[in-house]
């Protein structure tokens, strides 16, 4: 439900507490990103189908192993995910916060419109925009990193070429 509040409305909200400063944007953009990585890590620990724990508790796994072994596999795409879009929604509402007085690269934008220089405020957006861009690719190489069917693949790739020697020798 937080979630449905607009970040500028939520930061106006939160000024009578923490005052008109860089930590009623920190808070703001606590909650958002708590909202956003709880959801995600909620689905995808959903997403488990009861049969594979059976199967894991079943082979004799305790419950540590299949929380490290199974799960985990499983639910980090999904997380990642949802990091991702947590990460750039930090980065969003930072910007914003630069109008509160929480400084950051955000500052150079809303310095350019105040002053109507349209060169910091290309810059400000240029920045904003990169930084954007740059942590959304961190962490799609993240996912890509630790995507089981990735993972999966490539043991795949690496015991048919292993068949492919054993049988030439």
């Amino acid at each position: 439900m937080l979630y449905t509040v607009p970040s500028l409305a939520l930061i106006i909200l939160l000024i009578p507490i923490f005052g008109l400063n860089a930590n009623s944007v920190i808070v703001a953009m606590v909650i958002y990103t708590q909202v956003i990585l709880v959801r995600s890590l909620a689905v995808g620990l959903q997403s488990i189908k009861p049969s594979v724990l059976e199967a894991a508790k079943g082979m004799g796994m305790n419950p540590w192993q299949r929380w490290w072994q199974i799960q985990v596999p499983l639910v980090l795409p999904v997380f990642l995910a949802g990091l991702r879009v947590a990460a750039i929604v930090a980065v969003a509402i930072a910007t914003i916060g630069a109008k509160f007085g929480a400084g950051g690269v955000g500052t150079l934008l809303f310095d350019g419109i105040a002053q109507g220089r349209f060169d910091k405020i290309w810059a400000g957006a240029i920045v904003v925009s990169l930084l954007a861009f740059a942590i959304n690719g961190a962490i799609l190489t993240l996912e890509w990193a630790t995507s089981p069917a990735r993972r999966i693949q490539s043991t795949i790739k690496q015991k048919q070429k292993l068949d492919r020697i054993s049988q030439a020798g």
